[in-house]
């Protein structure tokens, strides 16, 4: 196998195991930079909420609480609040979910699923846990969730501690069977946001292909660049050496010397050949003249 064909070889494989440890690690670095992105937009929307709750309990309640004795006014519950402004958001982007999940809740549509009653029951477990993240597949694809725990503050026993103390305007709204016996301070649900994670991942797969693309391409052009190098400063040079010592061996003289004004190690190679070829011209010559005498 030739010299050249050899370095080819060892670059070959070289730059393969650089290039598969260099595309595992970008690939993990995309999935958690993803991962990121999609967990951040998530606590955007949950702090929205909260935003929207807020105002709703500060500005929107003291507004209504005159006409609790017409009726109930469910626009007077901030986690309505929070949930309608989504119930909206969800028109523009459909793959987005909020809900404030909740084991018991008043009105139905706030009742947690079996999943997202699985993270309420990690908040009761784990009083002092803030918030849980995770991920689960959806008919949309892969989406990553945000949750954080709801308590139930004193000021919200006044509507969902006794039946009996509720206001009479909730009761006959939603009836009497749920969204009561709550405990102050106890977790009684979960706000949690479900983000679509596919199209991020495949955002950042787009990306990624790209920088791999280009990678390849400057580790082909590195490679063409290196074996046009190795030819020039190291294979042309020893093949002209080998040439010129096998017409010295055979005893014919090419008018060529090994020598070289480069000043690297293939020319010193050079010189020391060149040298070698000087002393067998006199060692020769001191034969023949040998060979004629008395």
């Amino acid at each position: 196998m030739k010299l050249l064909t050899r370095l080819n070889v060892v670059f070959v494989i070289a730059f393969a195991v650089v290039g598969w440890a260099a595309y595992a690690v970008c690939a993990s670095l995309q999935q958690a930079d993803a991962r990121r992105e999609v967990l951040a937009t998530a606590g955007l929307m949950l702090d929205s909420a909260l935003a929207s709750r807020a105002y709703t309990a500060d500005e929107i309640d003291p507004l209504l609480v005159t006409h609790m004795q017409d009726g109930f006014p469910p626009q007077s519950i901030p986690f309505y609040a929070a949930t309608q402004t989504f119930a909206s958001l969800r028109k523009l982007h459909p793959d987005f979910t909020y809900k404030e999940a909740t084991l018991n809740p008043t009105n139905p549509r706030d009742r947690a699923a079996d999943w997202e009653a699985d993270i309420i029951d990690q908040f009761r477990n784990h009083p002092i846990s803030q918030q849980i993240q995770g991920e689960r597949a959806t008919p949309m694809g892969r989406s990553l969730y945000l949750a954080r725990p709801i308590r139930a503050l004193p000021e919200c026993l006044a509507c969902h501690g006794l039946p009996s103390a509720a206001p009479a305007a909730l009761v006959a709204r939603y009836g009497h069977d749920n969204g009561f016996g709550w405990q102050a301070n106890e977790v009684i649900g979960a706000q949690i946001v479900s983000v679509p994670f596919t199209d991020a991942v495949e955002g950042a797969r787009r990306l990624f292909s790209g920088v791999t693309a280009v990678i390849i391409t400057v580790l082909v052009v590195l490679l063409v660049i290196i074996n046009v190098t190795v030819y020039w400063t190291v294979v042309r040079p020893l093949g002209q050496m080998t040439r010129h010592a096998d017409e010295v061996s055979l005893g014919r003289a090419t008018g060529e010397t090994f020598a070289s004004t480069r000043g690297d190690e293939i020319a010193a190679l050079g010189e020391a050949f060149e040298r070698m070829r000087k002393s067998l011209e006199k060692a020769m010559k001191m034969i023949g003249g040998s060979g004629h005498g008395p």
